[in-house]
């Protein structure tokens, strides 16, 4: 479909131009004719000048090559009595006619004197065929002037007409992905009104849609994880009501499967809240990473230990302003991922740091690593890459999304030594927009 502005230069520059033909063609006329009428005249004067002559002798000046002039003059009975013998006779008192003379067109016109004699005057038309191509040129330079001019002005006038869906473009351009605001509704033109009511209308709905399904999954989770916090209860009790044998063993798979079902669920309650604006409006508050990794690290250690894996911390001083909760969440699903891909024996490193104006948290592994044409997809949901693995397949998509809210940016690298992976999460701006509570 062409744009508004090709149809309105279509809809405008073409009816111009044809006014402009026409007004041309109206001035050509305008200005023709009465030249032609002022030629008219300018030879019947000369036959008046000519005639007004005391002797016929003295009345014709025969031809002149020069201004192409021609004169004659006959007596009553049409015998030449001076001037052009080839020159005819001119037609009724005054009255000015086409002619040929010597194969050259000529105007012609015929006065009877008082003396009895008939005076005819002819001129060339070759001098008024180079006034009226003069008159032509000049019209053709005035009318092109004048579409050049009228196609700049109405190129001028639409571009800056259309300046407000411009400005609207860039809005919503500029807007983030989860920027659920209205449009403000100042300096909008009349016409883009409907236009904009209806984006914003859109918007609430789609703020609505958003908030209804924030408030199911994080109700969906909240009501699963009660029951499944008295299952896990009660398997605690029953190995010690009924020890040994297969019935152990059967509880020992359940204990792990309802572990499993509970962390989902948790971690489920986490991403609902972390999506860019789903968890509702948050104060943002400086933050400090090492600070935090420190408190985090502790909680893995018993787990570390439990593989033999050395998990260790490089902490330097980093503050950025975020939501804390947020930020730990993000720390514990990169520390237990790192934990579940590391091998036994294995190592792994949580470290933080300024690096310029930004602020880097990064984990560090020495597991099985990612392979580049894999790195972009294990943030998505619901991936992984070892199937045999316990995970969930959402702690990275997790990370992402609460990476997304503080506006940083995780990159996945390759472990020093050439082995594991190295996820480095980097805080670019440390001046976060700051959402009101």
């Amino acid at each position: 479909m062409a744009s508004i502005r090709v149809r309105l230069l279509r809809w405008l520059i073409g009816p111009i131009l044809l006014v402009n033909l026409a007004g041309g063609a109206l001035v050509y006329a305008l200005a023709w004719l009465p030249a032609q009428l002022a030629f008219d005249q300018g030879l019947l004067d000369t036959a008046h000048a000519l005639a007004a002559l005391p002797s016929p002798a003295g009345q014709g000046a025969g031809h002149r090559d020069g201004d192409g002039l021609y004169v004659a003059v006959r007596d009553n009975a049409g015998r030449l009595l001076a001037g052009d013998a080839d020159l005819p006779r001119g037609g009724a008192a005054g009255q000015a006619v086409d002619a040929v003379v010597r194969g050259e067109p000529v105007r012609l016109v015929g006065l009877r004197t008082g003396q009895g004699t008939t005076v005819t005057v002819a001129k060339a038309l070759r001098q008024r065929g180079q006034a009226q191509a003069a008159i032509v040129r000049a019209l053709v330079l005035l009318e092109a002037v004048a579409t050049l001019v009228s196609a700049i002005l109405i190129w001028y006038a639409v571009t800056r007409g259309l300046r407000p869906l411009r400005q609207l473009r860039a809005a919503l351009r500029a807007r983030a992905a989860d920027d659920m605001a209205p449009l403000a509704m100042e300096d909008v033109p009349t016409e883009l009104e409907p236009v904009v009511r209806a984006v914003n209308g859109l918007l609430e709905q789609s703020a609505q849609n958003a908030r209804a399904r924030q408030d199911f999954l994080a109700n969906m989770a909240h009501q699963l994880r009660t029951p499944l916090a008295g299952l896990q209860a009660q398997l605690d009790v029953l190995p010690r009501a009924r020890p040994g044998g297969e019935d152990a063993r059967a509880l020992a798979m359940m204990r792990a499967a309802t572990e499993r079902m509970s962390r989902q669920v948790g971690q489920l309650l986490v991403l609902a809240r972390a999506e860019p604006g789903q968890a509702g409006p948050r104060r943002l508050e400086p933050v400090a990473l090492d600070a935090l990794l420190g408190e985090t690290v502790q909680q893995f250690v018993e787990q570390a230990a439990r593989k033999d894996i050395d998990l260790g911390f490089e902490l330097a001083p980093a503050t950025v302003p975020g939501d804390r909760f947020q930020l730990r969440d993000l720390a514990d699903n990169l520390i237990d991922n790192a934990l579940r891909y590391t091998p036994v024996g294995g190592r792994v490193t949580v470290s933080c740091g300024m690096d310029g104006d930004a602020a880097v948290l990064a984990v560090e592994d020495n597991g099985p690593g990612i392979p580049p044409a894999l790195r972009a997809a294990v943030f998505s949901r619901f991936v992984r890459l070892d199937e045999h693995s316990a995970g969930t397949g959402i702690g990275l998509a997790i990370v992402r999304e609460i990476a997304a809210a503080h506006g940083a940016r995780v990159d996945i690298e390759t472990a020093a030594g050439g082995r594991g992976a190295r996820f480095i999460v980097r805080f670019e701006s440390p001046s976060l927009r700051q959402e009101s509570p």
